[in-house]
Parts: structure tokens; sequence; C-alpha cells
């Protein structure tokens, strides 16, 4: 159920379909937005959209993006109902955006919300050490009668260590690095410190 809310100046904030927080302020998910979402999207001060279809990102849209500084990350996954539709090498690369913190607030969406973008929030929530009954579950609550046994096979299949050592690498590089680097400020002082003056 969509809900619209009123602001200041009578102006209408109006979410797109199946919109909901994927993790709060920072991670959201929904159907495409049209143009009367915009004021909406515009109060989640996004940084990033991650837009799982493989057709162009209509103009109004790409302006609405330039107007309000957003990236538009786009993994272009067809929406057929066959088991090979749904590509793992695609799924990962959205999640390495999803996961970079430079990139949210973010929104991940598709055509309607539900089978692209639900299994790429069930890789998420993979990620995340969710047990498969609650992914599964989740998936469903935004599918509702419309779910895809593929896609569960799909959620079931996909592993997440590939993303998991990937991420473990750039931590690594990132706080591994800076360790050394204040280590070596902390010889450095120690030494400074220890050294006679004559």
């Amino acid at each position: 159920m969509c809900q619209i809310l009123e602001i200041e100046g009578g102006d209408l904030l109006v979410p797109p379909t199946n919109f909901s927080a994927v993790e709060d302020n920072c991670i959201y998910r929904s159907g495409f937005p049209q143009s009367s979402n915009f004021t909406f999207l515009q109060s989640l001060n996004l940084r990033s959209i991650i837009y799982l279809c493989p057709e162009p990102y209509p103009e109004q849209n790409l302006e609405f993006l330039r107007i309000n500084n957003i990236k538009l990350f786009q993994f272009g996954i067809d929406g057929t109902k066959e088991p090979s539709a749904m590509s793992s090498c695609a799924i990962t690369e959205a999640l390495k955006v999803i996961t970079d913190v430079r990139n949210h607030p973010v929104l991940i969406h598709c055509k309607r919300g539900k089978h692209r973008t639900g299994c790429l929030v069930g890789c998420l929530r993979k990620l995340q050490n969710w047990c498969m009954s609650a992914v599964v579950e989740e998936y469903k609550h935004f599918s509702g009668t419309k779910w895809r046994e593929t896609d569960l096979k799909f959620l079931e299949s996909y592993d997440v260590s590939c993303i998991r050592h990937c991420l473990e690498s750039i931590i690594y590089r990132y706080y591994g690095a800076k360790k050394r680097r204040l280590l070596y400020s902390e010889e450095s002082l120690q030494k400074s410190q220890m050294t006679p003056v004559l």
C-alpha cells in the first residue's frame, strides 16, 4: 500500500510503488519511480540509484538524477521467468555498490520492485547472515502472489562467499594500511622521545 504524505507548502510526498526501507536511512527498495515520486525521493537525500532493468533510463528520470546529483548504476538483468535470467555476476556487482557506504543512501529498483529487486535484496540478506526462511519470507512479502520458484532457487544457490571475500579484502587494504601508518607514526614518536638531546 502506498502512503501519501503532505509536507509544508501543500506538496505531496508520494513514494514509488512497493517502496520500503531495507536498512533505515541508507538502503531503500521500490518499483520504478515516476515523476510524481520525485519530491518523495528528494526527501531521502539519495546519493545513488541501482536500476536492475536492461531498458534505457527515461530522460525525465535522468534529468532528476542530474539535478539532484544522484549516481545511476545500471545492471541490465532480464525480467523473464527463465531460470538463467538472473545473473550471479550482475547481482555480485550490484552488491558491491550497495555495500559501499559512499553510495548511501541508495535506492534499488526494477519495474515493479518484486523479482529482480527481491533477488538482490535477498542476496544482501544472505550476506547479512539472515536464515534462508527469513530471506524467502521477505522476498514473498514484496512479490505477493507473483513469487517465482526460479527466484527462490536462485536465492538458495547464490554464493555470498565471493562478495564476502571481496569486502574483506577492501577492509584489510583500507584498515590494514591505516593501522600500519598509525603504528609507524607511534614508533617515530617513541624514537624521537627516546633520542637524547645534546
